[in-house]
């Protein structure tokens, strides 16, 4: 499985708050540094109270998870772009005529647009949170005994 591990991912969305920090962060606690990976917006966004709280949940900490965007990437030699939203797969789609890159697309819900009691909104984060991870499992395998 390892031999079938990309050397460098990108996950975006479209303020890198909330979808792609959270792919991203799963992607580090269960390769490690046998991938490399990095998370962007097409426009960096406030960071969300909401995320650190579902992802301390299951002990991975997004507190110090600064928000950026596509032209903020220190290096853009990616494997694979995986977009979390609209706006991102057409950002990640313009990297593919100009580079080898190849781009997937996972439509994801934006959990900020939940309304309720505090409750209703964390288990929309937690329902995002669940399917990443239970999405980038599927795609790239568990290498990780740290299972969460």
């Amino acid at each position: 499985m390892a031999a079938d591990l990309p050397g460098a991912l990108l996950f975006a969305c479209t303020h890198n708050v909330i979808r792609s920090p959270m792919a991203a962060a799963f992607a580090r606690h269960f390769y490690g540094n046998r991938i490399f990976t990095a998370s962007c917006g097409v426009r960096p966004g406030e960071p969300d109270p909401f995320v650190a709280t579902v992802m301390d949940e299951i002990g991975i900490d997004l507190r110090k998870h600064r928000p950026q965007s596509f032209a903020d990437l220190e290096d853009s030699s990616f494997d694979i772009v995986i977009s979390l939203s609209p706006e991102a797969h057409h950002r990640a789609l313009e990297l593919t005529r100009t580079m080898a890159i190849e781009a997937e697309y996972w439509p994801t819900l934006d959990p900020s647009a939940t309304a309720g009691s505090r409750e209703q909104i964390l288990d929309s984060y937690r329902d995002v949170r669940d399917g990443l991870m239970k999405r980038i499992k599927t795609r790239f395998g568990v290498l990780s005994a740290r299972g969460v």
